[in-house]
């Protein structure tokens, strides 16, 4: 069996076990499935055991699960409870991170290199987070909220930073294209929202349970369409996605709750049950272990950029914490705000195709991303977890018997 044949064989299989390692050490121990996911990626990855190989098919069913991943974060987000102060706040914050970030940066990489670094430390993996908030149901409560308008601004505007700074065009163009694409882009959502909805909605339940599934192929066309017109700009790709997500909620908007969430359970499937595991487990495969291991000095700067990430988007974040939350509140805050991966893994790749950042620096970010995403979440809703429980027994038991 050649290396191609072997990664679309055992990326299924690891697809499948990752969940159940989660549910096997939950009771011990809550830890998201893209921590075992990125985990047994490098496993067996050509960094250890070698039996999945860098390919070209499984590269492209990798970008095409890290476009669904900001597809999906776009539709869960709810733009009328974020927009106004929340939204302000959000972007505040994530201009003081990137500042700060680009000050690391400097210390690290000449040029434009200490603009990769930056974008990569004030972004936050809303995609990441918004499966951990659906499954603790915290997507509609403050809290939720509050990380969702700080993970929309941390992934939203530095793809922004991304297609300005980073674009084969020179800034002041790039900006100009990208204006173009904002223009086009709000047209489609001002268009979705005046647009009605009522026979593109029975058309969707009308194909609910026929081969012709129009519902999916629909979002499959948005997304393509959206994320084709930011290619041909030039612009990043994932920018196309997220719009594409946004479009798709408002769209759905409208449509009665039984056809919504029939449809809804079937891009979550695609999404979470086929495309996504593979962009992470692929993350896993090409992470490079080696150049990450070659120097000490190189090893030891994954720890620095995991404290980066918590001090630069964790401080950011306490901008949009609503007055008067408790210390333990603003802590939960800011750990979901440090978690970062898909930006850092797309950002830093440019940087390294570009020859702007050096691969082992790469790697080390990539590196703490990946330990963020395992770390903060985790803590993060422990707290949240203990401090709802003690909110219950304060509720539910008499003062007197605490």
């Amino acid at each position: 069996m050649d290396a191609i044949d072997a990664g679309l064989v055992l990326i299924p299989l690891l697809a499948v076990a990752a969940p159940l390692l989660a549910r096997g050490i939950r009771p011990v121990l809550r830890v998201p499935i893209i921590v075992f996911e990125l985990v047994l990626g490098i496993l067996v990855g050509p960094a250890m055991l070698g039996w999945v190989q860098e390919s070209v098919v499984l590269e492209k069913l990798s970008d095409f699960g890290l476009a669904m991943l900001f597809f999906m974060a776009g539709t869960e987000i709810n733009f009328r409870a974020i927009t106004g102060k929340p939204l302000v706040r959000a972007s505040l914050g994530w201009v003081l991170g990137l500042a700060l970030g680009i000050g690391v940066g400097f210390l690290l990489a000449p040029d434009e290199g200490m603009v990769v670094i930056g974008i990569a430390l004030s972004s936050t993996a809303l995609g990441t987070l918004m499966p951990i908030l659906r499954d603790a149901r915290e997507l509609d409560t403050p809290f939720g909220r509050t990380v969702t308008a700080i993970g929309a601004i941390g992934e939203f505007l530095p793809l922004i930073a991304i297609s300005i700074f980073l674009s084969t065009r020179k800034a002041p163009l790039a900006a100009v294209i990208l204006l173009a694409f904002v223009v086009v882009a709000v047209i489609v959502i001002v268009v979705a929202q005046r647009t009605p909805y009522g026979r593109l909605h029975a058309f969707v339940r009308a194909t609910q349970h026929t081969s012709a599934q129009f519902g999916v192929r629909f979002v499959l066309m948005l997304i393509a369409a959206l994320v084709g017109l930011s290619v041909i700009l030039d612009l990043d790709m994932l920018l196309g996605a997220f719009v594409a997500g946004g479009v798709w909620r408002i769209v759905m908007a409208g449509a009665p709750a039984p056809d919504a969430a029939a449809i809804e359970s079937k891009i979550e499937a695609i999404a979470f049950g086929f495309l996504i595991p593979i962009f992470f487990l692929y993350t896993g495969v090409t992470f490079d272990l080696e150049s990450l291991t070659a120097e000490p000095s190189t090893i030891a700067l994954v720890p620095l950029f995991l404290v980066a990430l918590l001090v630069i988007r964790g401080m950011a974040a306490q901008l949009s914490v609503v007055k008067g939350a408790g210390m333990r509140e603003r802590t939960t805050v800011g750990l979901m705000a440090a978690t970062g991966l898909p930006i850092i893994v797309a950002v830093t790749a440019i940087g390294v195709d570009e020859k702007i950042l050096a691969p082992a620096i790469a790697s080390a970010l990539v590196g703490a991303g990946m330990l963020s995403v395992l770390i903060y979440p985790l803590i993060a809703m422990t707290l949240r977890g203990e401090r709802e429980r003690l909110d219950a027994v304060e509720r539910d038991v008499p003062q007197g018997e605490l």
